[in-house]
């Protein structure tokens, strides 16, 4: 071990570009929800949601701002959670997004009015 003194873990270094690089944690976040489609990867995105709330500001500071407890929050975001949407969106609110839906095909007929718009965004008053 002391031949990777001074090395960071992923972990470190991905919750430091989290925090310095807004551009990145929106990635990071919609892999994250892309991923909640595939029921075996829900562990893991959870865990990388949790790792987003850690990175801005604290799991504390969010839980505050969702109305949860801490530790609902831990729960609701560990590998074996299960956050209601409500869970979902309130966090995403404490972290000033929104859930964005687009087309899961990105082809001009599969729009819902065909000449609608091709991004139905909602957010949660």
């Amino acid at each position: 071990m002391d031949d990777l003194k001074g090395c960071r873990t992923f972990d470190e270094w991905a919750l430091d570009e989290m925090r310095s690089d807004r551009e990145f944690a929106i990635e990071v976040l919609k892999v994250t929800l892309e991923s909640m489609a595939k029921p075996d990867e829900i562990p893991t995105a959870l865990l990388s949601l949790r790792s987003l709330a850690e990175a801005c500001g604290g799991v504390g500071s969010v839980a505050t701002a969702t109305g949860l407890s801490r530790e609902a929050l831990y729960r609701s975001l560990s590998e074996n959670g299960n956050p209601t949407i409500r869970t979902l969106f309130s966090v995403l609110d404490a972290l000033g997004l929104r859930l964005s839906v687009v087309p899961a095909k990105q082809d001009s007929s599969a729009d819902l009015a065909n000449d609608g718009p091709s991004s139905v965004e909602s957010r949660v008053a």
